[in-house]
């Protein structure tokens, strides 16, 4: 196990976990959503690849309706 943060909260999540991994543990729907991984965007296209390292800091942004 490893110790990541997403959204300023510490997460234990395995080791040689994806994005996707990543968001399915968190039971986070991929739709409408925007992830960066220390400060730098990640394309939904590559979820599945990139992996997530211990210390990494992901934020995950929701996006919202206005009007």
């Amino acid at each position: 196990m490893m110790v990541i943060n997403v959204n300023n909260q510490p997460k234990e999540i395995s080791k040689n976990s994806s994005i996707t991994q990543l968001l399915k543990h968190l039971n986070q729907p991929e739709n409408g959503i925007a992830v960066a991984v220390n400060n730098q965007i990640v394309t939904k296209t590559n979820w599945a690849i990139r992996q997530v390292v211990s210390g990494d800091n992901i934020l995950i942004i929701q996006a919202t309706q206005g009007g």
